[in-house]
This record gives structure tokens, C-alpha cells and sequence, in this order.
């Protein structure tokens, strides 16, 4: 049986250099949402790689206030930008998508990595089902990514980045790093660019980086976060609700940051 284990953050030191120059050479694929942690991945990819395109997805969500943004974010970056219809919401099963469900406010006590027992919140085997919320979309990144994975061998690009993290996160089990890793390994079995030896890699720079440290790597790469919206419910103009986990862990991660929040509230008491 083959072992499959996370990837690491990062190159060794001695390799920094020669992988720098070998990025510089290859293509990129970015999923972009047009939240905070896309974008920062998004402006990640455009100082490795020789090219990127962005990625976002049309797929029965509550607002399309974010595609706008991504649209935007796509353009200030001047990169190649791909929105892609797909029905999820005819599935349910999530408040994202299944108008009848209530979002539920945030709550970063309760979020699975603020244990406080010490207990690996990365292990599946130690997250209570109670503690996935309804925001969870079935499959969601599994589809996304294999949308992505499809766009990455058209343009001959190496490289598939997405923001997911396992520090400030709501508990999703598709953003661990045992889920990416054994993504990776079935990307390089299932297409033509992975079995002629064209390596397909998944990046994941947001994985070990809380929200704080996450808007501090965007800042010095110089996103303005000002065009992001990460709010589960935003309204038609794209104002955020406040209360929301994406509101909740956004506005902490500014805050813990020392860094103004730009975001444009529903209400000036969010």
C-alpha cells in the first residue's frame, strides 16, 4: 500500500534557490474565490510562477458578490481569469447553498483548532460531526479541485494552489493536510500529465498560517484586501454580515494582525 504523507510547507534551504529558478519556468492554477485567503494565494503564485490563472466557480451559492469581487481581484492582478458554472446547490446539504438553512453566527470558541485538550485537530478520528457546521458544501473542494486539475493539464501548468488552512478554519475535513496530499497523489495517477511525467503539485501556503499571519504575508505581496469579501451571506452589494465564522475568523485575523479591517459591514454595530 502506498503511504501517503502531508507535503511540507516549504523547500529545504539548499534547494531554495534551484526550485526558485524551476518555479520561474512553470505554469500555476489558482482557486479563487474572491475572499482573503484566495486572493493571498492568488498574489503567492504570481511571484513564483511564469503564469497563473485564476479559477472561480459559479456553483448556486447564496450571493454572487463574491464572483464580482474575483473578477476584480483577477483584473488589479492582470492574470488569466476562468469562472466556471456548476450546479452544487441542486444537491443540498449546506446553508451556502440550500437557501431554506440557516447560517449559523460564528463562534471561535467553538471552532475544532481552538482545542484546548491538546488533541490533533488535524486527526478526523477527534473531530466531534457536531463540530463541522452546516457552511460545509459536500465535496466541495474535491470538485473544485478536480475542475482545477482539468485546467491545469490544458494550459501545462505544474501547479494547482488553493487557501485552504488547518490553524484558523471551521472545521471542514477537506482542508486537511492528509486530504491534500492524497489529492496530489491521486492527481498524478488519474490524468495523462501525471502519467507521462509532467508532476502535478497541490501548494497549499495557507496551511500552517492563522488569518493573522495569512493577511501579513498578503500585505508584504500587496494584495488589497479592501476588494475581498469573505461573508457567507453578503448582501447584493457585497456588504458582510459580521456574525458569520468567515466574518468572525476574518475580522479576528485583522485585529490579531494590528492591521484596519476593510471590510464593509451590513451594519456599522457589525
Amino acid at each position: 500500500m502506498t503511504q501517503i504523507t502531508a507535503q511540507t510547507s516549504s523547500p529545504s534551504p539548499k534547494d531554495n534557490a534551484d526550485l526558485a529558478a524551476l518555479h520561474k519556468s512553470q505554469n500555476a492554477v489558482v482557486l479563487l474565490s474572491g475572499g482573503l485567503d484566495s486572493v493571498t494565494c492568488l498574489y503567492w503564485a504570481k511571484a513564483r510562477y511564469a503564469s497563473v490563472t485564476a479559477v472561480s466557480f459559479n456553483y448556486g451559492q447564496r450571493h454572487n458578490s463574491e464572483l464580482i469581487a474575483a473578477k476584480t481581484i483577477a483584473k488589479t492582478a492582470n492574470v488569466n481569469h476562468r469562472i466556471i458554472d456548476i450546479d452544487i446547490a441542486q444537491l443540498g446539504g449546506s446553508s451556502l447553498t440550500d437557501h431554506s438553512m440557516t447560517v449559523p453566527d460564528g463562534d471561535t470558541d467553538k471552532f475544532p483548532s481552538n482545542n484546548r485538550d491538546g488533541s490533533d485537530v488535524n486527526n478526523i478520528d477527534n473531530v466531534d460531526n457536531n463540530a463541522i457546521p452546516n457552511t460545509y458544501v459536500p465535496a466541495r473542494n474535491t470538485i473544485f479541485l478536480s475542475y482545477a486539475l482539468a485546467v491545469a493539464e490544458v494550459t501545462d501548468a505544474n501547479h494547482i494552489v488553493i487557501g485552504v488552512s488547518s490553524v484558523d478554519y471551521s472545521g471542514y475535513p477537506d482542508c486537511r493536510p492528509e486530504y491534500i496530499a492524497a489529492f496530489e497523489h491521486m492527481a498524478n495517477l488519474a490524468t495523462k500529465a501525471g502519467v507521462t511525467g509532467h508532476h502535478l503539485s497541490i501548494q497549499t501556503p495557507l496551511q500552517h498560517l492563522s488569518k493573522a499571519k495569512t493577511i501579513e504575508l498578503g500585505l508584504t505581496l500587496g494584495v488589497d484586501y479592501g476588494q475581498t469579501i469573505s461573508c457567507y451571506q453578503a448582501d447584493a452589494n457585497g456588504l458582510a454580515c459580521g456574525i458569520c465564522d468567515s466574518c468572525v475568523l476574518r475580522r479576528q485575523g485583522f485585529a490579531q494582525a494590528g492591521v484596519s479591517d476593510p471590510t464593509l459591514y451590513q451594519s456599522n454595530e457589525s
